[in-house]
């Protein structure tokens, strides 16, 4: 399996966020992820979206990430939704319980349509 580095970029639009994330997130995503979290909160949107069609891999510690944003977005009073997750991140987002706590889209159009 070939290491994909985990990039991510963030689009702002008036009512929501997006962070486009590409690659494995694991610790060396850690800092970028923080930091596009960071930019995608500045102008505080009513939602911030994590888009995962471009992630390959997750690991447990990409999990806890999710989850430090996901607390982070709640005392700040936004929601975290996701979308793009593959079948078996999906799956894991529902044993975490993740799913629980964040709206879950398959895609950017149905994410944006609310």
């Amino acid at each position: 399996m070939k290491f994909e580095p985990f990039k991510a970029s963030v689009r702002i639009q008036k009512d929501y966020a997006i962070i486009d994330m590409h690659g494995e997130i694991n610790t060396f995503a850690e800092s970028e992820l923080n930091c596009a979290y960071e930019i995608a909160n500045h102008e505080n949107p009513e939602v911030i979206y994590l888009n995962f069609s471009q992630v390959s891999y997750i690991n447990s510690t990409g999990i806890a990430l999710i989850v430090g944003m996901l607390a982070e977005a709640r005392k700040s009073h936004q929601k975290l939704s996701v979308y793009g997750l593959n079948d078996h991140y999906l799956e894991i987002f529902r044993i975490t319980r993740l799913a629980d706590f964040m709206n879950i889209y398959s895609d950017e159009a149905s994410a944006l349509e609310k």
